[in-house]
């Protein structure tokens, strides 16, 4: 390799040049590398891939984007620019890209650091295109002269400064006769592999007992595995890969990730029930709480599982914590949802013959039985919450693995080291 005085680092990011049919960014990316690590004395310091805010109007499922930090001899920096120049413009060419499509490609490459407000800005909120484009001075940008709001997703994955507890994850991609067929990862082996290698993990739901390493899109991707560590995911991809059963990939990679990083969501809140819960249309949950001074609404899914269950048996007074992501509407989606405090639950009034119950005798009056005019001062039966059949880890209830968003940081990962950024005082 060059002296350090005469190499640089470069900057390289990538994004939507796939939709929710077709094409993928994590493969497009890996061929770039491929053809950047053939030239001379250019090394790849680290890939990374970077999720980004979940309500994004042009997103796919995961919103995920690519980046690299890469370096390279000064005097070679023409030469690689002439590369990423050729790439682009085959890529466009494969990609077919017709009118309103979807697609929308942007590869940026840049020899300085992003500002990290360009990364907190896209995972948290939506990003205006102009502002940001008029924001990339000095940036090199590679885009359709129309259509160029991959420079969003290109450039904030770019602009992401991984913290030390930051995730990884190796993806394996197929030979390319084999996209399209079904995959050979069976759910036992995922199971076994995480027995084996229990730094990898959210690669399974234990509640369904499936896999959640294969996609089920026919896109080129084999599996990807996540887990604590680039040697962690390295040795879970090379046991599963010495297994008869499974599918033998083509090529793989490894990415630092913000993945269960929360990195979407500011900390958990706190707020008083103010309502009733009310189901919704595909039964759904919903109810109306007080918390840092005004009302908000709070959004449970059907395929929030116990999140769902546990809104459900909210009552007007409890306290309780949660998690969640404001919606374009206003309201707040619950990721993650706690009972701080509970009200008692008023289940009638006291029985007496036959388990009759006893009836108010008016205003003042004590209560008695019809039957026997037994009589007794007025008073309510009630008992606690009752939380059987809803799983708590440490008094928090989270969707099942498969229902998380890439975001989200799994309860037994210590998401609770949180505090509170609102009250309802």
């Amino acid at each position: 390799m060059v002296g350090h005085a005469d190499s640089c680092r470069v900057w390289i990011g990538l994004d939507d040049t796939d939709n929710p049919d077709s094409g993928c960014t994590t493969a497009t990316f890996d061929d770039l590398l491929g053809e950047i690590s053939q030239l001379d004395n250019f090394e790849i310091i680290e890939r990374r891939l970077v999720r980004l805010w979940p309500f994004a109007e042009r997103r796919t499922r995961g919103n995920g984007a690519l980046a690299c930090i890469l370096k390279c001899p000064k005097s070679s920096i023409n030469i690689l620019e002439e590369l990423l120049s050729n790439f682009f413009s085959q890529l466009v060419i494969e990609l077919k890209i017709e009118e309103n499509s979807l697609t929308s490609p942007a590869l940026i490459y840049t020899l300085k650091e992003l500002n990290e407000d360009f990364y907190w800005e896209a995972v948290r909120h939506k990003v205006d295109l102009d502002n940001r484009r008029n924001s990339l001075d000095g940036v090199n940008i590679l885009s359709l002269e129309n259509s160029d709001w991959g420079i969003i997703g290109a450039s904030s994955a770019m602009a992401w400064n991984p913290s030390d507890d930051s995730t990884w994850e190796l993806i394996s991609w197929r030979f390319p006769e084999k996209i399209g067929t079904q995959r050979k990862v069976t759910s036992s082996r995922v199971k076994e592999m995480e027995s084996l290698h229990p730094e990898t993990f959210v690669n399974r739901d234990p509640t369904a007992d499936k896999g959640l390493i294969a996609p089920r899109t026919p896109c080129p991707v084999l599996y990807g595995i996540r887990g604590s560590s680039s040697q962690a995911v390295l040795s879970a991809h090379l046991w599963l890969q010495s297994q008869s059963d499974v599918e033998t990939c083509e090529r793989y990679a490894i990415h630092r990730t913000n993945q269960l990083s929360d990195d979407h969501i500011l900390g958990f809140s706190t707020a008083t029930v103010l309502t009733k819960p009310v189901e919704t249309k595909g039964a759904h949950s919903a109810l109306e709480v007080f918390s840092n001074g005004r009302n908000i609404t709070l959004v449970a899914f059907k395929e929030g599982g116990d999140v769902n269950r546990l809104l459900r048996k909210l009552i007007p007074g409890d306290r309780i914590n949660w998690l969640g992501l404001e919606s374009p509407d206003g309201s707040i989606h619950l990721e993650r949802l706690s009972i701080e405090s509970s009200l008692p639950r008023i289940t009638g009034r006291p029985t007496c013959c036959n388990g009759k119950t006893m009836r108010s005798a008016g205003s003042k009056q004590p209560l008695r039985c019809l039957n026997c005019e037994k009589v007794s001062k007025k008073y309510w039966l009630y008992d606690e919450i009752n939380l059987s059949g809803i799983e708590l880890t440490n008094n928090w209830v989270e969707p099942s693995a498969s229902q998380r968003r890439h975001l989200s940081k799994p309860l037994i990962l210590g998401c609770l080291l949180y505090t509170s950024d609102a009250a309802d005082e």
